[in-house]
């Protein structure tokens, strides 16, 4: 493959590769085979005539830019590693003119790795961090899990309540007319939890199972619905039921349920234990995070906007993803909370800044220092990995992919080389 490769600027490169004319033929018949069955030719069946006439009467043309597509994945691939550019963000791709008989010519605008000048890095001198847990923090805890186990009791000789748990059915109206959304069923509203429009809940006190409430509430200006924004609305509300929460008493029995202990004594001594841990832990993690800091600090590098974009545009997948998990898109949210997706990416810029020069320092510095993990430290992570998701430790290995296995070594030696800055620190 022929490749070229010349800079554009600092930490930007053209890459120029081709793909020979016999290649892109190929490319384009499988795009064709995929395609046939949309094109209506007088006198055939939907994807029965002949390739040679469906080329005559639309172009091979028509199936370029899926041609394109298909071979740009493996050459950009092939191209990059005989470039041994390290590139960093996601590239802007182009496609020369494309001339029957003659390779295809593509280009690709990459970012690619700023070079790091180090400075000091070990022997950072860090303010000391120490968490201590009191009897409170111990019983914050215990009460925390009280909460998680009450049971939800009906009552019926008195009315609503704040903290209470009302279930309702409610429709609203704006103007006298229903809209989309304002209505609900056996809907469970702890009252004082500030769920719904701001007033709405502090009407429903005093209410009794059975009763009729006219709820009326003003919509706020920055409500994510455009058409009810400000505006005043009334709510139809029916008290089907009050429920309370009632807590279990803290004693032994509770102790039993909630822990493999036998006695309270016992429970709170483990409560406490596992709080020390944790507190010992968050300790490390802010020394280790200062050491880092100042690390960064130290070093001398400019970083690419595009890899801050790229991080932003990463973090938002990740979020997307998560919305997903919950049943909500990307655009619901947007629409729920009034944002602009340019403003959410605002909101991620600082903490993609953050992530990016830590990622380049800590990379440099591991590359100074030689750290690399060791196939039996691979090993334990993933035999950790199997024990989490309760799987076999053959079929985890099974269903990581080579990139993804890469991915896991990177994280592996991105945390060692942390840790050596935080056991190299001096704490004062």
């Amino acid at each position: 493959m022929a490749v070229k490769c010349e800079e554009v600027e600092k930490n930007l490169s053209k890459l120029t590769f081709e793909v020979s004319a016999e290649e892109f033929d190929k490319a384009i018949d499988r795009a064709y085979n995929k395609q046939k069955s949309k094109f209506n030719i007088p006198g055939f069946r939907k994807g029965k005539a002949p390739k040679a006439i469906v080329y005559k009467m639309y172009g091979k043309a028509a199936f370029y830019d899926d041609a394109l597509n298909d071979l740009l994945p493996a050459a950009y691939e092939a191209a990059l590693k005989e470039s041994g550019l390290d590139v960093v963000a996601r590239p802007e791709f182009d496609v020369e003119e494309i001339k029957e008989g003659e390779p295809v010519v593509y280009t690709a605008l990459v970012t690619t790795r700023p070079e790091v000048k180090l400075g000091e890095y070990k022997g950072i001198k860090v303010d000391k961090v120490d968490y201590t847990v009191s009897d409170e923090d111990v019983d914050k805890d215990i009460e925390a899990t009280q909460q998680k186990n009450a049971r939800l009791v009906s009552v019926d000789d008195r009315p609503v309540q704040n903290g209470d748990i009302a279930v309702i059915d409610f429709e609203g109206f704006v103007d006298g007319v229903a809209f989309d959304g304002g209505k609900g069923e056996d809907y469970e509203l702890e009252i004082g939890s500030n769920t719904f429009i701001p007033g709405f809940e502090e009407q429903l006190v005093g209410a009794n199972v059975d009763d009729l409430v006219d709820v009326n509430v003003t919509f706020p200006e920055e409500y994510h619905a455009e058409e009810l924004k400000g505006k005043p609305a009334l709510f139809k509300v029916k008290v089907n039921e009050i429920k309370v929460r009632e807590l279990p008493e803290i004693d032994d029995d509770f102790a039993s349920e909630v822990s493999d202990f036998d006695t309270l004594a016992e429970y709170k001594a483990d409560v406490r234990k596992q709080l020390e841990e944790k507190a010992k832990e968050k300790a490390e993690a802010e020394i280790q995070n200062a050491v880092v800091d100042k690390a960064i600090e130290n070093a001398e590098f400019d970083v690419p906007e595009a890899m801050i974009n790229n991080q932003v545009d990463n973090m938002i997948n990740d979020f997307a993803q998560n919305m997903a998990y919950q049943g909500m898109s990307l655009d619901m949210y947007l629409q729920y909370t009034g944002q602009t997706l340019d403003q959410m990416k605002e909101t991620y810029r600082d903490q993609a800044v953050k992530q990016v020069n830590a990622g380049l320092v800590i990379d440099a510095i591991s590359k100074a220092e030689g750290i690399e993990v060791s196939p039996e430290e691979l090993e334990l992570h993933l035999v950790d990995m199997s024990k989490k998701y309760n799987m076999e430790l053959d079929k985890l290995k099974e269903l990581i992919s080579e990139n993804e296995m890469e991915g896991i070594k990177k994280e592996l030696t991105f945390q060692k080389t942390i840790e050596m800055l935080g056991n190299n620190a001096v704490v004062e």
